[in-house]
Order: C-alpha cells, then sequence, then structure tokens
C-alpha cells in the first residue's frame, strides 16, 4: 500500500490536439510541467470525465 503521495507536477504549457486511428477521433492533451511531458490521450467518455473534474475544482479556486 502506498503511504506517501507524490508531489504534483506544475503545468508550464499546455496543447490540444487530436488524431484519427481505426477507432475514430482521439484527442491529445499534452502538458508540459516542471518535471518534463506528459501527453494524454483520451476518448470521447475519458475527456467528459476529465471537463466534469476541472468542473468540480474551477469554484474552489475563485477567490471570496
Amino acid at each position: 500500500m502506498r503511504t506517501k503521495k507524490a508531489q504534483p507536477f506544475v503545468p508550464t504549457e499546455i496543447h490540444v490536439g487530436t488524431i484519427r486511428d481505426e477507432d475514430g477521433q482521439i484527442g491529445i492533451l499534452s502538458i508540459q510541467t516542471t518535471e518534463g511531458l506528459l501527453d494524454i490521450a483520451l476518448d470521447r467518455q475519458a475527456a467528459e470525465a476529465i471537463v466534469d473534474a476541472i468542473g468540480s475544482i474551477r469554484p474552489k479556486l475563485e477567490t471570496p
């Protein structure tokens, strides 16, 4: 069991794109971080889950 969490990566650039493969369109989310490049391939369901997650975080980031 993992007891110590790693520090989160700090994004410095974000790029988006799409590619087509034999199964259809795939979204590519490329995030340059202080530790290196993180590329994430997304289908529609994964993209919607990320949008929902960001939507739940966004209100907590607003200044009071």
